[in-house]
């Protein structure tokens, strides 16, 4: 009887739990810096816009890895704070009227 008194253990990988990173910053960030990149070098088709490309491409990941170590999850926390309306009124219930507020609450 001594093992049910012990809760159930279950035990998590530790690659299940972490953030998907590449070179240190979010995964779809990076490959986007790097297609845009890769558009610029090949539209410029010459040695100085594969330089600035390239340029770009290092300086963006720099940032989005500077931004990963910040939060990995920062891409994800802005998206949904940009879902969110600035006022929401109060209603009882789904049927009930929106009070009118002011316009300079909204």
């Amino acid at each position: 009887m001594e093992h049910l008194d012990k809760p159930r253990e279950t035990f998590i990988h530790q690659s299940a739990n972490r953030p998907h990173l590449i070179l240190g910053g979010d995964r779809e960030l990076v490959l986007m810096a790097g297609l845009t990149a890769a558009c610029l070098a090949f539209t410029l088709a010459s040695i100085t816009g594969t330089v600035v490309a390239l340029a770009l491409w290092l300086g963006s990941v720099a940032a989005l890895s500077h931004m990963g170590k910040a939060d990995p999850m920062l891409r994800h926390v802005y998206l949904r704070h940009i879902r969110y309306k600035p006022f929401y009124p109060a209603k009882s219930r789904f049927t009930s009227t929106i009070c009118t507020t002011d316009k300079a609450w909204r």
